[in-house]
């Protein structure tokens, strides 16, 4: 599986100057492709109602948090999307390249893997943040 040039661009824009909140990456005739980009002022709500229902994705959401001792920081999430109702194909593909993707990507901290929208909701990711 090839990864196109334009993931890593975009993916160190968002890790260096932070241009993007989040990035939505396809597959796409045999290599990753940038899907959708979210701009900085978009929210965790408006990434989520991105991803599409029935087809699997990755991710990288850049996620801002208040610590408890009132430090603001940021993780880098990585998200691989595979809902329920994606063909099983699919989840297949995207299931056997994540890792090979992800290691394209340097400087993730953080990564989920969900099925649907409730094992990625805000909550559980500001828990995994801390």
């Amino acid at each position: 599986m090839a990864v196109h040039d334009d993931c890593k661009l975009k993916f160190l824009e968002l890790k260096a100057k932070r241009n993007y909140r989040f990035i939505i990456f396809k597959i796409e005739a045999q290599q990753v492709v940038v899907d959708k980009l979210g701009s900085p002022q978009e929210t965790y709500e408006d990434f989520t109602a991105s991803l599409p229902a029935d087809e699997c994705r990755y991710a990288v959401f850049d996620f801002d948090f208040t610590t408890n001792e009132n430090c603001q920081k940021s993780k880098i999430f990585f998200i691989a999307w595979s809902p329920d109702s994606s063909r099983v194909r699919m989840k297949m593909v995207y299931a056997s390249s994540k890792d090979r993707f992800k290691r394209e990507l340097d400087g993730i901290q953080v990564e989920l893997q969900a099925t649907d929208p409730s094992e990625m909701s805000l909550d559980i990711v500001k828990g995994r943040a801390l």
